[in-house]
């Protein structure tokens, strides 16, 4: 699909989405209303879901793209187009499920902004958190990639421990393989220029695109990595919640075949 006429927009959004048709409106509204005065092109990625979501997309948008100055919703659910062309929407349907790393891959490829950023489609994340994300990237220059962290500070629901354990397990052997301080690698949360997400090879078509993902970015030794506080609404396996123990112990095998 060839990139919409809007010139070099300055935030490329990568929303992977799976079965999230009680969220994405929301979360749609709450991407548009981020960032103001910042260009932004909204790339959706659905993952062959069968909950509603493709059928909600392709009623809202009907070919697979548009163009508004902002969105609301209408009292039944649907998206309210304010005119203009600050945002661009974009939609890719997948023909079957791949996993969130396989939506990734398919939204990195589709870019055409100076700046890249990962949203999931949840509501666990608040887009007014990149702020001060892209403002170290664009405004100060200091930073090729940003990395959030659920563990700096902001707000955080109290949730699963054993979740808690292992992201902090992951993050401290991802460090001493790759040589980094960072806190949260499984965070949604990473910005980066569009430089970087050209240089990257990814593979991954599940949760592991997160380890593959920064031990690219590791292991390029050129890029500067920064990591700033974010707030997390986390849900409850009830409420949605897809990454299980498994994807925990996929990640540990990760760690290592990305290092060597």
């Amino acid at each position: 699909m060839p990139a919409d006429p809007i010139a070099s927009p300055g935030l490329s959004v990568v929303i992977p989405v799976f079965n999230e048709r009680e969220t994405l409106g929301a979360l749609l509204v709450a991407v548009g209303a981020a960032l103001p005065g910042v260009t932004k092109e909204l790339l959706i990625v659905d993952d062959c879901s069968t909950d509603g979501t493709r059928d909600w997309l392709r009623r809202n948008l009907p070919d697979d793209r548009a163009k508004a100055a902002g969105l609301a919703l209408s009292p039944i659910g649907d998206l309210q187009f304010t005119p203009g062309s600050e945002l661009v929407i974009r939609v890719l349907y997948h023909k079957q499920n791949l996993g969130k790393g396989g939506a990734v891959r398919s939204g990195f490829a589709a870019i055409s902004g100076k700046i890249a950023v990962i949203q999931d489609a949840d509501l666990e994340y608040d887009p007014q958190d990149w702020g001060r994300m892209h403002g170290l990237i664009a405004d100060r220059q200091v930073a090729d990639v940003v990395y959030g962290s659920r563990f700096y500070g902001a707000p955080h629901r109290s949730l699963y421990y054993h979740h808690y354990l292992a992201n902090r397990l992951i993050s401290v052997i991802f460090n001493l393989l790759y040589n980094q301080t960072l806190t949260d690698i499984e965070v949604c949360y990473k910005m980066m220029r569009r430089e970087v997400v050209e240089s990257l090879s990814l593979t991954a078509n599940d949760f592991g695109i997160e380890i593959e993902m920064s031990a690219q970015i590791a292991r390029a030794r050129r890029w500067r990595i920064y990591e700033m506080g974010i707030s997390y609404y986390g849900r409850t396996y009830a409420e949605g919640k897809k990454i299980g123990w498994r994807d925990g112990v996929k990640a540990l095998w990760y760690l290592v075949k990305y290092r060597f």
